[in-house]
């Protein structure tokens, strides 16, 4: 079908992610991939309802600065709601705050020449966008972050669930069976959607999945070779019974490349001393922080192990939990208060721990790096990857993280669990026993095979004539083809 678009103009792509380091980061990774194949991009954003001091804050304009060659759009303000005192949840206050840019953005889209916009690629979270473009006549794409195994399991989820009169919550650790994915415990799902389904957080997070109507296709973050049975999954007509699922295409590893950080960090210096594949690295993402008892653990489990090691220690605000605390501004970590005493002064000739940041691509790329603890974010899961660096994975609470954590031990093959995820607490000797494992033994051997095998295929997908550059060609030719 042709949908009137001039294309001997330069095309506008326009990219509308939520905001945060875990979807910013991706979706300037997505835009360069556009710029490169001669696409102008802009990335829409709005005002974020709480300004923070963690190292989270003013990602967005560092990623402006540093990537002039992308358009970024803020869009005007509107009046937000007070996140820190409302009763209800502060997703749901998001979402409705994020529903009530929609004449924002429409006024936005309608600023740029219809000959010359090509796209809408919104962030999951964006669904309600997809009224926008389609009242518009804008071709309109999700961006998916995460991998194909979540992507599978959120797309077939809202099905059980329909049948369903309580929550997945009873179900505990019991192992439920997806297309494409390992069995899954109940328990590691997405955390609002175990809730009752008449629960309002899970009611609306459950609308967001089922959203498909009005999206052309669904770009999702990772390389053919690394999720083949997911991807496998979300093209068969079975995967959700009566539904035609839109195209998916498994366009990258989309993470940033080593090399760009250098000037921001010491710690880099600091591994050029160390030898080969001998450093463990810490750190569990950019909102991921432990309480003190745990970082005692971790401190005399590293002080024990005798290996050398890379530490990032973040804390909360007040040292809490609470979401509604999560909009709190955070200082800096005071290691003093944290640490046991005497710890940075017995591990000094070993061991480096650092304040809230480190450049994480550039760490995992880094010779020295052996072993990456890691809290099974999917951006870090990729950066591990895409490195060549097996995981001691440690997931938390948030997002995805213990979906991720099977996905790597049980279909990737590049990591081990810390079993003490599932009651919360890691005890100081399974740390160091699984440092030790990894870094001395002969199962550690054969994560590190398989890791260097995964980064030579995550190499390959990327090249011309890669699965990767494949799937994007496809995808813009798709867009043609309308």
């Amino acid at each position: 079908m042709d949908n009137g678009v001039n294309r001997s103009v330069k095309q506008v792509v326009v990219l509308y992610p939520v905001g945060g380091v875990e979807h910013v980061g991706p979706m300037t990774q997505l835009a360069k991939v556009f710029l490169d194949h001669g696409y102008d991009v802009t990335m829409v954003l709005i005002e974020p309802p709480i300004k923070s001091t963690d190292s989270g804050a003013g990602f967005s304009e560092r990623v402006a600065a540093s990537n002039p060659s992308i358009n970024f759009h803020v869009l005007p303000p509107i009046p937000t709601p007070d996140l820190a005192t409302s009763p209800k949840h502060s997703f749901l206050l998001l979402l409705e705050l994020m529903r009530q840019y929609n004449g924002e953005l429409e006024s936005f889209l309608c600023s740029i020449p219809r000959a010359r916009l090509h796209s809408l690629v919104i962030d999951l979270f964006r669904t309600h966008a997809i009224d926008v473009a389609a009242k518009l006549g804008v071709p309109v794409y999700k961006f998916f972050a995460s991998g194909a195994g979540t992507l599978a399991v959120f797309t077939q989820l809202p099905a059980l669930l329909a049948g369903r009169r309580t929550g997945l919550k009873e179900l505990g650790d019991t192992p439920l069976e997806f297309l494409g994915v390992p069995p899954m415990p109940a328990s590691h799902l997405v955390k609002p959607l175990l809730e009752d389904p008449e629960d309002e957080l899970c009611g609306a997070m459950m609308k967001i999945l089922k959203r498909n109507a009005g999206t052309r296709g669904v770009l999702v973050n990772t390389f053919e070779s690394l999720e083949s049975r997911a991807l496998r999954a979300l093209r068969d007509s079975q995967c959700v019974p009566g539904q035609v699922l839109p195209p998916v295409y498994a366009i990258e590893p989309l993470i940033g490349k080593a090399g760009t950080d250098k000037a921001w960090h010491e710690c880099l210096a600091w591994l050029d001393a160390q030898p080969e594949r001998s450093v463990v690295f810490l750190c569990w993402g950019s909102k991921g922080v432990l309480p003190k008892q745990q970082l005692e653990e971790i401190a005399a489990g590293l002080e024990n192990s005798g290996h050398r090691f890379l530490w990032v220690v973040r804390t909360t605000p007040a040292g809490s939990d609470d979401p509604k605390r999560y909009w709190e501004r955070r200082g800096e970590a005071d290691l003093d208060a944290l640490l046991p005493a005497g710890f940075s002064e017995r591990t000094k000739d070993r061991g480096l721990v650092i304040k809230s940041w480190a450049p994480q691509v550039d760490v995992l790329n880094h010779p020295a790096t052996g072993a990456f603890v890691t809290h099974c974010g999917w951006n870090s899961t990729l950066e591990a990857v895409a490195a060549g660096v097996p995981m001691l994975c440690w997931p938390l609470a948030a997002a995805e993280q213990k979906m991720n954590k099977v996905f790597v031990t049980d279909d990737m093959g590049v990591g081990m669990e810390m079993e003490g995820y599932r009651e919360g607490f890691i005890t100081a000797e399974e740390i160091e026993a699984k440092v030790r494992l990894v870094l001395e033994c002969e199962e550690g051997r054969k994560l590190w095979e398989r890791a260097i095998e995964l980064k030579k295929e995550a190499g390959e997908a990327l090249e011309d004539g890669g699965l990767s550059r494949a799937a994007f060609l496809q995808f813009l030719s798709d867009v043609e083809n309308l």
